[in-house]
């Protein structure tokens, strides 16, 4: 059986990436990032947020 992925925290997702926490909130806002709200939070899957990195989608992230 698969081993469950772990929800990521706005804060692990920056350092993960090499970005700051603003910029991770900027592409929330233009909802270019793939996240989830869980209340009044923001959780990430890793395995999601290196597909968009690898498929090239966060280069159109800064426009």
């Amino acid at each position: 059986m698969g081993e469950i992925e772990r929800w990521m925290s706005l804060e692990e997702i920056a350092n993960h990436l090499g970005v700051s926490k603003d910029t991770i909130r900027a592409w929330i806002k233009k909802e270019t990032i793939p996240y989830h709200k869980v209340g009044r939070q923001y959780k990430f899957r890793l395995s999601e947020v290196d597909n968009w990195v690898e498929s090239g989608e966060s280069a159109d992230a800064d426009r």
